[in-house]
């Protein structure tokens, strides 16, 4: 972990960013003390997600299959919303 003033942030943030992207973590401080904190963003995959996600999701793929396909291309549909042409 490295620490680093608001000042020497700003001018090596692309460097910090680096950093960051190699899995470490940075603190950036004001006047010796702890302001932020930067660290590699959790992106959880669906299986993280649990099985509760997981169920849900296969409702959502079960409904969506069932529907009917739509009678014209969502291009002439959208078209037809915003001109008001009635169908």
């Amino acid at each position: 972990m490295a620490d680093y003033g608001v000042a020497e942030a700003r001018n090596k943030f692309t460097h910090l960013l680096e950093r960051v992207e190699d899995g470490e973590t940075v603190i950036i401080t004001r006047h010796g003390k702890p302001v932020a904190e930067l660290r590699p963003a959790s992106v959880p995959s669906p299986r993280d997600k649990g099985p509760e996600w997981q169920a849900w999701y296969d409702e959502f793929v079960k409904r969506r299959q069932a529907r009917p396909p739509l009678s014209a291309p969502a291009a002439e549909l959208i078209r037809a919303m915003r001109d008001g042409d009635p169908e």
